[in-house]
């Protein structure tokens, strides 16, 4: 074999090469794309402690959740108002032993801050009907909110829940927390959230 014949064969096998590695990764990106939430297996629970983190001066991003009737639901329709957006699972040990500070809080300070509750509603490990059932069981009466699509999950790179965020009226992000959250740092963030009066 020439050296040229050799070039020219190793051009080519160049070409297949890339040729194959274009096709492989449109493959796996067409994959990633399209995942459905119910195949999301990565949702963890977080450690029950946790400490507050600063998010100044940032606009909170947008998602959108569905109420207990399926009614479309943004972050951005509450524009004007502090919102404390937490996310839980009723699988998860941590979120279910924050859940009773979070109801006893929202029934002090609902009227003046607006409480999401956002389910990691996956179909599979986590369904509409299980967490409905286990707020109903508890007696909780905060809003709740169904993440079907993983809009907000995906929007806030959550990992592991519980995780809670603490959005000031005019939609920038002041503060968040991992892990099950004390009563008194609840209390705290909210009031860091709400206006001067």
């Amino acid at each position: 074999m020439s050296k040229k014949q050799g070039i020219i064969i190793l051009a080519i096998c160049f070409i297949f090469l890339l040729v194959g590695a274009g096709l492989l990764y449109n493959s796996l990106g067409d994959r990633v794309d399209h995942q459905e939430p119910a195949e999301n297996s990565a949702i963890q629970e977080n450690d029950a402690t946790g400490e507050v983190e600063e998010e100044i001066d940032r606009t909170a991003p947008d998602f959108t959740v569905y109420d207990a009737e399926g009614n479309a639901v943004n972050l951005s329709d509450f524009v004007g108002t502090p919102v404390v957006v937490n996310f839980w699972a009723s699988w998860c040990g941590p979120c279910k032993s924050e859940m009773a500070d979070f109801d006893e809080v929202w029934a002090e300070y609902g009227d003046r801050v607006q409480f999401m509750m956002v389910n990691l509603t996956d179909g599979s490990r986590e369904t509409k009907e299980k967490a409905m059932k286990y707020v109903d069981e508890q007696g909780y009466g905060f809003p709740v909110f169904y993440d079907i699509d993983f809009d907000a999950a995906y929007t806030y790179g959550v990992q592991a829940v519980p995780v809670t965020y603490f959005v000031n009226s005019d939609g920038t992000g002041e503060v968040y927390f991992k892990g099950a959250m004390p009563k008194e740092t609840l209390v705290e963030c909210i009031r860091l959230i709400l206006p001067e009066e």
